[in-house]
């Protein structure tokens, strides 16, 4: 089989950008998956080379002129592998010297693929368990309150009484156990300080991120509305989440997609712990251990939350915050971005093997992240390779402070 590349799922900056590679091969160096599976199709430059040549054959002067070279089906497929083993980081995006954004770009890639048919099928798997549960874990979505059941408050709101402050708790939270002590924490933080808030329990669907990055986000569009008509049904001024990538859905893909603003803010859990430790409302205790932390790339490059997180972190009276030699706009991946775990969990799992390596270097207990995915995908890596590091969310950290403060 043969095919045509399309180029109407590219704007127009977009096909300026693959025209504008130099090819210096500057983001090659910082690909976290190629430096795993030194598959060439995986990194930035391979990508965009790959794909200006199927235009060039199809679309230039010499294909007008002497016919077109058809894109077969192994080409196709090779292509696909490449384009799917991309984590998403963003790590190339922040290297490359003319500056193309290169994030949207992968997305656009994915996109033309699943349209052509080459969705990996740990993929399609994935979106059948959200077309049918309304989350990635395939279980009945009634349950999505189950993290919550050992907490001796249960949060709730009265009935009938708006909802100013709403948790949107993801789908990871909310359905893996390895998950469940993050929206815990952030529960019996907000409780201590006499916060009142709501979650969305089983009308919580997922953001629909994981269809998002994978190609199909028209697929997710349905999703997007019910969220933002159950938030909305609660009168609710701000929504915060403990996942960067819901964070980054709901404050960048939502409002395009209904066309207009939600009419509440969004905000991560980092940035709403950070204000209210700055005001002095948040009680912390002494944590004596050597931390580091790992900036999740939804959190950082997509979202531009680098210093919230060490804000906090340095407010708990104790703590010695130690930085990674790549951290910020240059961190490494942890792994488990892109669906890349879910279509691929070898290269996941070397990703963060390389990860652990670094917080390792700096001699801390424990490495600290903002992000639940990021918490499982480090703790699996440790668990592996039997390296004496806990892995732990930011929130789980000032829980804990707040505890040795009271």
């Amino acid at each position: 089989m043969s095919v045509q590349p399309k180029l109407s799922g590219y704007s127009v900056r977009q096909l300026m950008e693959l025209d504008a590679c130099t090819r210096c091969g500057e983001c090659v160096a910082w690909c976290p998956t190629f430096a795993e599976n030194r598959q060439e199709l995986t990194h930035p430059l391979g990508k965009i080379a790959r794909l200006r040549d199927w235009i060039v054959r199809h679309y230039g002067l010499r294909a007008r002129l002497f016919g077109r070279r058809p894109v077969g089906e192994e080409e196709l497929a090779e292509y696909t592998r490449g384009v799917y083993s991309c984590t998403l980081c963003a790590r190339c995006r922040e290297v490359c010297p003319v500056h193309i954004d290169t994030r949207p770009l992968w997305i656009a890639m994915r996109e033309q693929l699943a349209e052509l048919g080459y969705l990996p099928s740990a993929l399609s798997a994935l979106q059948a368990n959200i077309a049918r549960s309304y989350n990635i874990a395939g279980e009945d979505n009634a349950g999505r309150a189950g993290w919550s059941a050992n907490l001796p408050d249960q949060p709730a709101r009265p009935a009938g009484q708006p909802a100013g402050l709403v948790y949107f708790v993801g789908c990871v939270s909310a359905f893996y156990p390895q998950a469940y002590a993050i929206p815990q924490s952030l529960t019996q933080i907000l409780q201590r300080l006499g916060i009142e808030f709501a979650t969305l329990a089983a009308d919580e669907w997922c953001c629909g991120f994981p269809l998002l990055i994978a190609g199909l986000g028209r697929e997710a569009e349905a999703l997007v509305r019910h969220n933002v008509a159950a938030v909305r049904a609660l009168g609710a001024h701000t929504l915060v989440t403990t996942c960067p990538s819901c964070l980054h859905t709901w404050r960048h893909t939502y409002p395009a997609v209904i066309g207009e603003p939600l009419g509440f803010e969004v905000r991560h859990a980092s940035e709403l712990l950070a204000e209210l430790a700055e005001a002095g409302r948040l009680p912390l205790g002494p944590y004596p251990h050597v931390v580091t932390y790992h900036d999740p790339c939804d959190l950082g490059r997509t979202s531009g939350i680098y210093e919230a997180p060490r804000q906090l972190l340095r407010a708990i009276p104790g703590l010695e915050l130690r930085e990674m030699r790549d951290n910020r706009q240059l961190a490494l991946c942890c792994g488990g971005g892109g669906d890349v775990e879910t279509g691929d969990p070898t290269l996941s799992a070397a990703v963060a093997r390389r990860r652990l390596a670094q917080a390792a270097e700096t001699g801390a207990e424990a490495i600290v992240s903002a992000c639940q995915q990021c918490r499982r995908t480090l703790s699996a890596a440790a668990r592996r390779e039997k390296a004496r590091l806990r892995v732990l969310d930011l929130v789980e950290i000032v829980w804990q402070a707040m505890q040795a403060a009271s």
